[in-house]
């Protein structure tokens, strides 16, 4: 399936299949990603969302045996992601990613938004130090941390620490950010926090999520892309796969009819 938008595009993917080892889990996927805008992946679970959203960060590449074919080209340079001659470790700075569960490390709050900046070499107190509070802002937990940055990451509630995981990812950055069921951890007052915080975000940053939330797909994207056995069964305005699918798959998975 090929789809397009009249939107500027951040990045898309040609014709991409994923295979680990024999397994072939994406097959032929064709996906824009409109620039500064929010594309959930929605679908069944095993249906491939994860794999295609660990595709963009070379997620896949720590991992003997896994196949790419195709490409994931970003704009506006229309350089081709997967190819073997990228460095997967700069394209994870240039993508971060947003895991299930919160995943500080075990440091400062303060070492943890400044790691990717010491990983690509910057030692400027001044430049960590503007960068930690810029990131912290963004992920809106400057306010409450502000006091305390030496303090361990692991004295964070758990929404407070996966906004410290936002912060770290902002901190180098990035030119797409991805979530991976970024809530389905957290309770629903730390779930509204981060759909807020998402919504502000793509003011900045282009935002692809995975999602099995169909209320927060809802709320928080713009496009929304129905992905069942590897592939993309329907792409569209999110307004327009929640209110008139044009497939009936699609249909069926979003009323809770399916399968």
């Amino acid at each position: 399936m090929t789809v397009t938008i009249s939107e500027d595009l951040k990045a898309e993917s040609k014709n991409l299949n994923f295979y680990y080892g024999a397994l072939h889990s994406l097959k032929n996927v064709n996906l824009p990603i409109a620039r500064r805008r929010v594309t959930a992946l929605i679908g069944p679970s095993g249906c491939g969302k994860t794999t295609f959203l660990r595709c963009f960060n070379r997620m896949h590449d720590l991992y003997p045996h896994n196949r790419y074919e195709g490409e994931i080209i970003i704009y506006p340079e229309k350089l081709n992601i997967i190819s073997p001659s990228v460095d997967p470790i700069e394209i994870r700075m240039q993508i971060s990613m947003v895991f299930q569960k919160p995943n500080p490390f075990p440091k400062s709050i303060y070492e943890n938004v400044a790691y990717g900046l010491r990983v690509r070499g910057v030692k400027k107190k001044g430049l960590i130090d503007e960068a930690v509070e810029k990131s912290l802002r963004g992920s809106a937990l400057w306010d409450e941390v502000k006091d305390r940055l030496n303090n361990s990451a692991f004295d964070l509630s758990g929404g407070q620490q996966q906004r410290l995981c936002i912060a770290r990812a902002l901190a180098t950055d990035p030119r797409i950010l991805l979530f991976d069921e970024p809530t389905s951890a957290l309770d629903p007052t730390a779930t509204s926090k981060i759909e807020e915080l998402i919504i502000e975000l793509k003011n900045e940053v282009t935002i692809i999520i995975v999602t099995h939330n169909m209320q927060q797909a809802a709320r928080v994207s713009d496009y929304t892309a129905f992905m069942y056995l590897g592939e993309i069964i329907e792409f569209d305005k999110t307004d327009k796969i929640f209110t008139a699918p044009s497939n009936k798959l699609t249909e069926e998975y979003i009323t809770g009819r399916f399968g």
